[in-house]
Formats: structure tokens, sequence, C-alpha cells
């Protein structure tokens, strides 16, 4: 069955590229780290496919960070990924909330923020708003504005087999011009038909030639999307010595240690007093050998 891959495809008649991303673990780890309401854990996979998708079209080493914001019951909802496809993300969330809760209704009066951060070049940041009444037709959008050119997106999350899956395909027009209209509206004909079952189980050779028998269809080398924080005790131990002493001293002997939570894993990393100590002796020593 698969599971946790990333899959670039290209139609060699027709000038039209697509990608498939099929997520459940990865998925299921982001929604286990807080007790998220059925309605948000599908927004968080709407992103997390929308982010691994958006990732692929970019040629670059670096990261991409998608994030809703908005005055909701759902007031943030953040998927960060690279070009490795490691993905992390997490949502903040008040108040009773609808299973059937739409994005406008999670989000309210909000926006899109997609912020690129390549490992060479210059970070970009752009602001969407939510036109549309989901996420997909709003990146539809943005993609017909930023880049002009015709991108298609269909994105699905449920269980099966009883756990949770999130998976996602893209149909986009090659930019070098030579793709027609008929060709793609054609393309978008048959994805269409692609059921959340097929999705969430079918093999990307299988699942192609199901929808696309009568296409030339070249598959690329997959690629694995996986969870990954990168969070650690000795990250959470340099936080702590940039808040002064006086101030953990109070924290210890109110709480009896200094604890870090990570939103995106769900890791608390605590600190005693003598640990405390331990780092600044550390932090001093480094400076020391520095000079």
């Amino acid at each position: 069955m698969a599971s946790n891959v990333l899959n670039r495809y290209l139609f060699e008649d027709l000038s039209v590229r697509g990608e498939l991303v099929q997520v459940d673990e990865a998925y299921q780890q982001i929604i286990s780290s807080k007790e998220y309401p059925l309605a948000v854990q599908k927004l968080l996979g709407e992103l997390l496919v929308s982010t691994t998708l958006l990732t692929a079209t970019l040629k670059f080493e670096g990261s991409i960070t998608m994030q809703l914001q908005g005055d909701g019951p759902v007031s943030l909802v953040v998927i960060n990924g690279d070009n490795e496809q490691r993905i992390r993300g997490v949502a903040r969330h008040k108040g009773e909330i609808d299973d059937n809760a739409s994005l406008h209704d999670l989000i309210g009066k909000g926006h899109l923020v997609i912020t690129i951060e390549p490992k060479k070049g210059e970070r970009y940041q752009g602001v969407v708003g939510l036109e549309g009444d989901n996420l997909a037709e709003v990146l539809e959008s943005y993609f017909e504005r930023s880049e002009q050119l015709k991108t298609r997106l269909w994105i699905r999350t449920g269980e099966f087999e009883g756990k949770p899956h999130a998976a996602g395909m893209l149909l986009q027009v090659m930019p070098d011009g030579t793709g027609s209209a008929d060709d793609f509206e054609h393309l978008e004909q048959l994805t269409d038909t692609v059921k959340n079952e097929e999705l969430f189980s079918l093999e990307a050779n299988e699942l192609l030639y199901r929808l696309y028998n009568q296409e030339k269809v070249q598959i690329f080398t997959p690629q694995p999307v996986v969870f990954h924080c990168g969070c650690s005790r000795e990250r959470s131990g340099a936080a702590i010595i940039t808040v002064s002493q006086e101030e953990l001293a109070d924290i210890i002997a109110t709480e009896g240690a200094v604890s870090l939570h990570c939103d995106y894993c769900g890791t608390n990393y605590s600190f005693n007093e003598e640990q405390v100590k331990e780092l600044f002796v550390e932090a001093n020593s480094g400076n020391s050998t520095l000079h």
C-alpha cells in the first residue's frame, strides 16, 4: 500500500506535469501531538498535502512554510517542510468546533502566508487572500496570479483501514508555454474521477494507470515524506540561557524546574537547578575559548 511518498510525473505528449502525495504515518504524528478537533485535523492534513505539493514544484534547496491565520476559532495552522520532504506542523484553536466546519468557519477573516527560504538566495514571502471555498481553490488562485500557470489540486483527508490518511494530486501546465487548454481540461476530467480509497491505498503506478491509461505517463523516482521536528535537548538548553539567571531562579523556586514544550512533536524538556547552572558554565566556558 502507498504510504508517505511523493511521486512526480509527466505527460509526455501533453506538456502537463503532475504530482501525487500520499501520507499516513507522518500525518498521524502531526495530529497526535495534541488533542485536535476533527475539523482541525482535516485542515492540518490539507495544509500538509498542499505544502508537500508546493515544495515539489520548486527546484531549490531550502524550506517552505505555509501558514493559515485569522480571527476565527482556529487562529493559526502552520506546516513547515523542506526539499527533502521533512515535514512538521501545529495548529492553535479555542472553543467548540463542529466536525464539518469549513475553511472559512475555522479561520474566519484571514489569509494564507507562504514563506520560501532557499539555502542560497533571497527569502520570499507571499500573502494570499482566502478566495475560494476550500484550500485547493485558494492555492489554484495563487498559482494563477503568481506563476501564471494553470494549476488544479485535489486534496483529500479521511480514515482508511481505521487510521487517518491525507493525500493529494496536482496538475500544472508546463511553464514552456506549449501546453493546450483542451489537453489540460481533458486531464482534469480524468483526475476528477479519483476516489479517496484509491488515493489512500494504491501505489502510484496503479493509480496513474487507472486514471490515465490512454496517455503516456513518465513517473520519476519517488521521494519519501517523513515527519521531522528538529527539536532537541541541546536546542532547548540554548534557548534557556537567553533568559536571565534571576528569572530562571524564580521559575525553579516556583516550579521546581525549567521546562520547555515542543508544540510540533509534544516533547517536554525539563532542566533542574543543577542542570541550568551547568548550561551557563558550559556557555561561559565556550565564550572564554573564543577570546
